[in-house]
Protein backbone atom coordinates (compact mmCIF):
# COMPACT_ATOMS: atom_id res chain seq x y z
CA UNK A 1 0.00 0.00 0.00
CA UNK A 2 1.44 3.35 -0.61
CA UNK A 3 0.39 6.94 0.35
CA UNK A 4 -0.54 7.82 -3.47
CA UNK A 5 -3.39 4.88 -2.78
CA UNK A 6 -3.98 5.35 0.60
CA UNK A 7 -4.86 9.42 0.07
CA UNK A 8 -7.78 8.88 -2.57
CA UNK A 9 -9.38 5.94 -0.75
CA UNK A 10 -9.48 6.99 2.69
CA UNK A 11 -11.15 10.44 1.27
CA UNK A 12 -13.95 9.29 -0.57
CA UNK A 13 -14.81 6.22 2.40
CA UNK A 14 -15.22 9.39 4.52
CA UNK A 15 -17.54 11.41 2.33
CA UNK A 16 -19.80 8.47 1.03
CA UNK A 17 -20.37 7.46 4.54
CA UNK A 18 -20.93 11.43 5.72
CA UNK A 19 -23.56 11.39 3.34
CA UNK A 20 -25.04 8.22 4.95
CA UNK A 21 -24.56 9.93 8.22
CA UNK A 22 -26.06 13.09 6.90
CA UNK A 23 -29.16 11.01 5.72
CA UNK A 24 -30.03 9.39 9.31
CA UNK A 25 -29.04 12.87 10.73
CA UNK A 26 -31.90 14.93 8.77
CA UNK A 27 -34.54 12.23 8.99
CA UNK A 28 -37.75 12.85 11.79
CA UNK A 29 -36.23 10.27 14.11
CA UNK A 30 -33.50 7.58 14.67
CA UNK A 31 -33.11 4.86 17.47
CA UNK A 32 -30.11 5.35 19.62
CA UNK A 33 -29.01 2.03 21.37
CA UNK A 34 -26.41 1.72 24.07
CA UNK A 35 -23.39 -0.54 23.99
CA UNK A 36 -21.82 -2.91 26.72
CA UNK A 37 -19.57 0.51 27.68
CA UNK A 38 -22.82 2.55 28.36
CA UNK A 39 -21.76 4.61 25.20
CA UNK A 40 -24.31 5.75 22.83
CA UNK A 41 -24.80 4.13 19.44
CA UNK A 42 -26.89 4.60 16.06
CA UNK A 43 -28.04 3.12 12.35
CA UNK A 44 -25.92 6.03 11.35
CA UNK A 45 -22.44 4.88 13.52
CA UNK A 46 -23.23 1.43 12.39
CA UNK A 47 -24.23 2.13 8.48
CA UNK A 48 -20.83 4.13 8.51
CA UNK A 49 -19.01 1.42 9.83
CA UNK A 50 -20.63 -0.89 7.00
CA UNK A 51 -19.76 1.32 4.13
CA UNK A 52 -16.32 2.56 5.67
CA UNK A 53 -14.94 -0.99 6.91
CA UNK A 54 -15.98 -3.00 3.70
CA UNK A 55 -14.41 0.05 1.28
CA UNK A 56 -10.74 -0.21 3.48
CA UNK A 57 -10.87 -4.14 2.96
CA UNK A 58 -11.30 -4.26 -0.65
CA UNK A 59 -9.03 -1.86 -1.07
CA UNK A 60 -6.58 -2.93 1.36
CA UNK A 61 -6.85 -6.43 1.95
CA UNK A 62 -3.72 -7.25 3.38
CA UNK A 63 -3.69 -4.22 5.97
CA UNK A 64 -4.88 -4.39 9.52
CA UNK A 65 -7.83 -3.13 10.59
CA UNK A 66 -9.47 -1.55 14.29
CA UNK A 67 -12.75 -0.42 13.66
CA UNK A 68 -14.43 1.31 16.65
CA UNK A 69 -18.00 -0.83 15.97
CA UNK A 70 -16.58 -4.00 15.55
CA UNK A 71 -15.38 -5.54 18.67
CA UNK A 72 -13.58 -8.56 17.17
CA UNK A 73 -11.39 -6.04 15.54
CA UNK A 74 -10.13 -5.13 18.98
CA UNK A 75 -8.74 -8.05 19.74
CA UNK A 76 -6.26 -8.08 17.17
CA UNK A 77 -2.60 -6.86 18.04
CA UNK A 78 0.11 -4.78 15.52
CA UNK A 79 1.62 -1.24 15.10
CA UNK A 80 1.09 -1.03 11.81
CA UNK A 81 -3.21 -0.82 10.89
CA UNK A 82 -5.90 1.27 9.71
CA UNK A 83 -8.02 2.67 12.07
CA UNK A 84 -11.92 4.22 12.10
CA UNK A 85 -14.39 6.11 14.19
CA UNK A 86 -17.59 6.11 11.91
CA UNK A 87 -18.75 8.18 13.72
CA UNK A 88 -16.86 10.41 16.48
CA UNK A 89 -19.23 12.25 18.84
CA UNK A 90 -22.36 10.39 18.66
CA UNK A 91 -23.82 12.86 21.69
CA UNK A 92 -23.00 15.77 19.09
CA UNK A 93 -24.93 13.85 16.56
CA UNK A 94 -27.85 12.42 18.63
CA UNK A 95 -28.44 16.24 20.07
CA UNK A 96 -28.38 17.60 16.73
CA UNK A 97 -25.42 20.07 17.03
CA UNK A 98 -23.41 19.18 14.40
CA UNK A 99 -20.18 18.68 16.29
CA UNK A 100 -19.77 15.22 15.01
CA UNK A 101 -16.63 13.30 12.34
CA UNK A 102 -15.84 10.55 10.30
CA UNK A 103 -12.15 9.59 10.85
CA UNK A 104 -10.05 7.62 9.06
CA UNK A 105 -6.34 7.08 10.27
CA UNK A 106 -3.32 4.98 9.13
CA UNK A 107 -0.93 4.00 12.10
CA UNK A 108 2.56 2.96 11.18
CA UNK A 109 5.03 2.00 14.34
CA UNK A 110 2.95 3.62 16.67
CA UNK A 111 2.36 6.63 14.59
CA UNK A 112 -0.59 7.93 12.97
CA UNK A 113 0.91 8.86 9.95
CA UNK A 114 -1.94 9.80 7.34
CA UNK A 115 -5.54 10.30 8.26
CA UNK A 116 -8.66 11.88 7.10
CA UNK A 117 -11.31 13.81 9.60
CA UNK A 118 -14.89 14.97 7.45
CA UNK A 119 -17.07 17.36 9.37
CA UNK A 120 -20.42 16.28 7.05
CA UNK A 121 -22.47 18.72 9.12
CA UNK A 122 -20.12 21.69 8.77
CA UNK A 123 -18.93 20.58 5.41
CA UNK A 124 -15.37 21.02 6.56
CA UNK A 125 -12.61 18.03 5.45
CA UNK A 126 -9.33 17.79 6.43
CA UNK A 127 -6.99 15.29 5.37
CA UNK A 128 -3.30 14.81 4.49
CA UNK A 129 -1.37 14.13 1.44
CA UNK A 130 0.96 12.12 0.16
CA UNK A 131 3.77 13.96 1.57
CA UNK A 132 2.36 13.59 5.00
CA UNK A 133 1.70 17.85 4.72
CA UNK A 134 -2.49 18.82 5.79
CA UNK A 135 -4.83 20.70 3.80
CA UNK A 136 -8.38 21.53 4.14
CA UNK A 137 -10.75 21.16 0.95
CA UNK A 138 -12.63 23.80 -0.08
CA UNK A 139 -16.09 23.42 -1.00
CA UNK A 140 -17.64 26.64 -2.18
CA UNK A 141 -20.98 24.79 -3.21
CA UNK A 142 -21.16 22.52 0.31
CA UNK A 143 -20.93 19.34 -1.59
CA UNK A 144 -17.70 17.42 -1.94
CA UNK A 145 -17.04 15.01 -4.56
CA UNK A 146 -16.24 11.84 -3.45
CA UNK A 147 -13.81 10.82 -7.19
CA UNK A 148 -12.09 14.06 -7.73
CA UNK A 149 -10.76 16.37 -5.37
CA UNK A 150 -11.49 20.10 -5.13
CA UNK A 151 -9.62 23.13 -3.79
CA UNK A 152 -7.45 23.02 -0.93
CA UNK A 153 -5.48 25.18 1.29
CA UNK A 154 -2.54 23.90 3.58
CA UNK A 155 -2.59 24.16 6.80
CA UNK A 156 0.19 25.20 9.18
CA UNK A 157 -0.21 25.70 12.95
CA UNK A 158 -0.19 29.44 14.91
CA UNK A 159 2.59 30.89 15.86
CA UNK A 160 0.97 31.14 19.72
CA UNK A 161 1.77 34.17 22.11
CA UNK A 162 2.28 32.20 25.03
CA UNK A 163 0.54 35.72 27.14
CA UNK A 164 -2.26 35.27 24.92
CA UNK A 165 -3.23 31.51 24.21
CA UNK A 166 -6.78 29.94 22.44
CA UNK A 167 -7.61 27.10 24.00
CA UNK A 168 -9.81 24.67 23.04
CA UNK A 169 -11.63 21.58 24.77
CA UNK A 170 -14.46 19.29 24.80
CA UNK A 171 -17.64 20.50 24.39
CA UNK A 172 -19.33 17.03 26.12
CA UNK A 173 -16.28 16.12 28.68
CA UNK A 174 -15.51 19.68 29.95
CA UNK A 175 -14.84 19.57 33.49
CA UNK A 176 -12.86 21.05 36.25
CA UNK A 177 -10.24 19.11 36.05
CA UNK A 178 -9.85 20.51 32.43
CA UNK A 179 -10.53 23.73 33.70
CA UNK A 180 -7.70 23.58 36.25
CA UNK A 181 -5.52 22.49 33.70
CA UNK A 182 -6.35 25.59 31.18
CA UNK A 183 -6.04 27.64 34.34
CA UNK A 184 -2.17 27.44 34.50
CA UNK A 185 -2.32 29.42 30.92
CA UNK A 186 -2.86 33.01 30.08
CA UNK A 187 -5.77 32.32 28.01
CA UNK A 188 -6.61 34.71 25.43
CA UNK A 189 -10.25 33.12 24.73
CA UNK A 190 -11.55 29.70 24.47
CA UNK A 191 -13.68 27.60 22.89
CA UNK A 192 -15.53 24.47 22.67
CA UNK A 193 -15.73 21.82 20.01
CA UNK A 194 -17.40 18.20 19.84
CA UNK A 195 -15.46 15.32 17.95
CA UNK A 196 -11.65 15.20 17.07
CA UNK A 197 -12.60 18.80 15.27
CA UNK A 198 -10.62 20.13 17.88
CA UNK A 199 -7.49 18.71 17.20
CA UNK A 200 -8.55 19.97 13.45
CA UNK A 201 -9.07 23.81 15.25
CA UNK A 202 -5.61 23.40 16.02
CA UNK A 203 -4.35 22.42 12.52
CA UNK A 204 -5.71 25.57 10.79
CA UNK A 205 -4.43 28.07 13.87
CA UNK A 206 -7.87 28.58 15.27
CA UNK A 207 -6.69 27.21 18.56
CA UNK A 208 -3.22 26.98 19.83
CA UNK A 209 -4.09 24.14 22.25
CA UNK A 210 -6.35 20.90 23.10
CA UNK A 211 -5.65 19.51 26.82
CA UNK A 212 -7.91 16.35 27.11
CA UNK A 213 -8.13 15.45 30.76
CA UNK A 214 -10.78 12.24 30.54
CA UNK A 215 -10.89 9.04 28.37
CA UNK A 216 -10.45 8.21 24.83
CA UNK A 217 -9.85 5.75 22.71
CA UNK A 218 -7.14 5.40 19.94
CA UNK A 219 -10.11 5.33 17.22
CA UNK A 220 -11.20 8.95 18.65
CA UNK A 221 -8.17 10.60 17.89
CA UNK A 222 -5.84 8.66 15.47
CA UNK A 223 -7.23 10.47 12.31
CA UNK A 224 -7.54 14.01 14.42
CA UNK A 225 -3.73 13.30 15.36
CA UNK A 226 -2.04 12.79 12.12
CA UNK A 227 -3.66 16.05 10.85
CA UNK A 228 -2.36 17.90 13.49
CA UNK A 229 1.00 16.58 12.46
CA UNK A 230 0.89 16.91 8.96
CA UNK A 231 0.34 21.14 10.08
CA UNK A 232 2.99 21.20 12.20
CA UNK A 233 1.89 20.49 15.32
CA UNK A 234 2.40 17.91 18.37
CA UNK A 235 0.67 15.49 20.40
CA UNK A 236 2.01 14.29 23.88
CA UNK A 237 1.44 12.12 27.06
CA UNK A 238 -0.96 14.56 29.49
CA UNK A 239 1.96 13.29 32.63
CA UNK A 240 5.23 12.86 31.25
CA UNK A 241 5.11 15.21 27.92
CA UNK A 242 6.04 11.93 25.63
CA UNK A 243 4.58 11.46 22.39
CA UNK A 244 1.13 9.36 22.46
CA UNK A 245 2.00 6.41 20.86
CA UNK A 246 -0.89 3.94 19.19
CA UNK A 247 -1.37 -0.10 19.01
CA UNK A 248 -1.56 -0.18 22.97
CA UNK A 249 -3.15 -3.25 24.50
CA UNK A 250 -6.51 -1.68 25.30
CA UNK A 251 -6.45 0.51 22.49
CA UNK A 252 -7.41 3.28 25.46
CA UNK A 253 -5.62 6.61 25.57
CA UNK A 254 -4.15 8.54 28.44
CA UNK A 255 -4.49 11.95 28.82
CA UNK A 256 -2.94 13.93 26.68
CA UNK A 257 -2.14 17.70 24.97
CA UNK A 258 -2.21 18.76 21.63
CA UNK A 259 -0.61 21.97 20.61
CA UNK A 260 0.88 24.16 18.40
CA UNK A 261 4.92 23.62 19.39
CA UNK A 262 5.37 27.62 20.39
CA UNK A 263 3.14 26.56 23.55
CA UNK A 264 4.96 26.52 26.44
CA UNK A 265 3.68 23.11 27.95
CA UNK A 266 2.82 23.54 31.52
CA UNK A 267 3.10 20.40 34.46
CA UNK A 268 -0.19 18.54 35.12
Amino acid sequence: MTYEALIPVIRRLAIEAGDKIMEIYNSDDFDVKVKSDDSPVTAADEAADALISAGLRSAFPDMMLVTEEQSESHKTRGDTFLIVDPLDGTKEFIHRRGDFTVNIALVEKGVPTRGVVYAPAKQRMFFTLADGSTVEEVSAAGVFDPQVIGETRALSVAQSDNAALMVVASKSHRDQATEDYIGKYNVKDSKSAGSSLKFCLVATGEADIYPRVGRTMEWDTAAGHAVLSGAGGKVVRFDDHSPLLYGKEDYANPFFIAYAPDVELKEA
